[in-house]
């Protein structure tokens, strides 16, 4: 379908609800008609997704562009790639993934077959996030797909370009009543949760999370947020700070510092700082040249809105030890190192998509742990250590959707890896079996014969001491019984 964006207040906001609700009845209809069970249904939907990303590869590059000024590499690598290893590892995995999951038996279900066989939710919605918009609608689509639901697809309104794009491409590739595309403004997300869905998947704000969670609970739809957080970063005294400052730079300032993975501040002691702060203008320059503003490598802000937060943030926060160039007209901020920031800095109170590194000293590992937990549980927590107690007390003190030592944002890449939030920064986790998990029900399935009731009428009354002996006799028989439920 080819809808128009819409803003709040819009007058089509009814309309766009209409047209969701006819595709969410189309959606539905297809698959109580079982269209998608079957193995090679799926099949079929995961390779015709591979071939869109191959055929249109540039037109996702262009519009990423237009976008975001988001470098081919960076497109290539972060998105298309990351999508495209989700559905061929899906793909190699189906068959065994839909296969029912049997369970070990006991003596007394020795005749039986205990198993959990995963079926599909629904109809499923998909809300993705600006910042990284092709991987965050897709990725969650590929899990969808494996394990056979229909799925409506809401790209984000703030990257406009990459939403018309898979508006248009996707009904060429995918089956046309089990697979939508609708375009909307996010403040439509709680009347289009009421219409009620079977799962909800949002990758997005803490405040649009809370929304769309109590919409959703007031129809009793299940929801996985990814939503982010203030991702801290503890450089140690003992490690590579010219490796670690490379690959913290790259992390940051990648997409224009536009990620909710990358590092959001760092926590060093002083001597640390000072050559972590060197090792960052040598990296900055090599990898953006003298002026990253001419630099074809270094993106742009999405929105003007986006750009003035960024740039007060900055105004308002420490001290600009390097970068801190602004260009409202472009909606450019220069790579930018803070230094002298504090937990009080506004810098501190939000998650920043931007491309500002705040850095906070501390006297030791413990103050650096105090300040991790007195802050929400972040999506990630990041450390570089060359000592293997130091990357095992961080992981072991602090709670976050996922953890990195020496280096960042990979673990959120791998596809063998569950990631997601906790707390604050959200709930549910994807990536490869685990998308499957999350929108499968996993049902428990007890296939019975009646050739055994010479053991289970002794359940039945009129109840007998003598009975009752029995039961708990065999109930002991095996080391794995689990009680009583196991003879009944």
């Amino acid at each position: 379908m080819g809808n128009s964006l819409t803003k709040p207040g819009d007058p089509c906001v009814k309309s766009c609800l209409t047209v969701c609700e006819k595709l969410l009845q189309r959606a539905r209809g297809a698959f109580r008609m079982g269209r998608t069970l079957t193995e090679s249904f799926r099949r079929t939907q995961l390779d015709a997704l591979v071939r869109m990303l191959v055929d249109h590869e540039c037109d996702f590059v262009d519009a990423l562009s237009r976008d975001l000024r988001k470098p081919r590499f960076e497109t290539v690598m972060s998105e298309l790639v990351v999508v495209k290893n989700e559905a061929l590892y899906a793909t190699s995995n189906l068959k065994r993934w839909m296969e029912p999951q049997c369970i070990d038996r006991t003596l007394v279900t020795s005749l039986d077959e205990c198993m959990v066989v995963s079926e599909p939710l629904g109809v499923v919605l998909v809300v993705g996030a600006w910042c990284s918009p092709v991987q965050h609608c897709l990725v969650p689509l590929v899990g969808a797909i494996a394990a056979g639901n229909c799925v409506i697809i809401n790209p984000s309104e703030t990257s406009p370009h990459t939403a018309e794009l898979l508006d248009r491409i996707i009904p060429s590739y995918l089956d046309n009543e089990c697979y939508h595309v609708i375009l909307t403004g996010s403040s439509d997300l709680p009347e289009m949760v009421d219409l009620k869905f079977d799962h909800i998947f949002l990758t997005g704000n803490s405040a649009l999370g809370s929304k769309v969670a109590l919409s959703a609970a007031r129809t009793l739809t299940p929801v996985s947020l990814v939503l982010g957080g203030k991702n801290p970063c503890y450089v140690d005294q003992h490690c590579d700070v010219a490796t670690a400052a490379r690959r913290i730079a790259w992390a940051r300032f990648h997409n224009a510092g536009q990620s909710a993975v990358a590092p959001d501040y760092v926590l060093c002691h002083a001597d640390t700082q000072m050559q972590l702060l060197q090792a960052l203008r040598n990296c900055l320059h090599q990898f953006y040249g003298p002026d990253p503003r001419e630099s074809r490598c270094f993106g742009r802000l999405v929105s003007t809105e986006n750009f003035i937060c960024v740039r007060d943030l900055i105004w308002k926060s420490g001290k600009v030890e390097i970068g801190g160039q602004v260009n409202e007209a472009e909606r450019y901020i220069a790579p930018t190192v803070l230094t002298e920031v504090v937990e009080s800095d506004p810098i501190m109170q939000q998650e920043v998509f931007g491309p500002v590194l705040p850095i906070l000293t501390v006297q030791n590992l413990d103050e650096a742990v105090s300040i991790i937990c007195r802050q929400e549980k972040p999506l990630c927590v990041y450390v570089y250590s060359s000592n293997s107690k130091v990357v095992s007390r961080l992981m072991r003190d602090t709670s976050s959707g996922s953890f990195c030592a020496n280096d960042c944002i990979l673990q959120s890449l791998l596809v063998m890896l569950p990631f997601g939030g906790v707390g604050a920064s959200g709930m549910g986790s994807f990536h490869g079996r685990h998308s499957f998990d999350t929108f499968s029900h996993r049902k428990s399935c007890l296939l019975r014969s009646t050739r055994i009731e010479c053991i289970t009428y002794l359940r039945y009354p009129p109840y007998e001491d003598h009975n009752l002996s029995l039961m708990t006799w065999a109930s002991t028989l095996s080391s794995r019984s689990q009680g009583w439920c196991q003879i009944l």
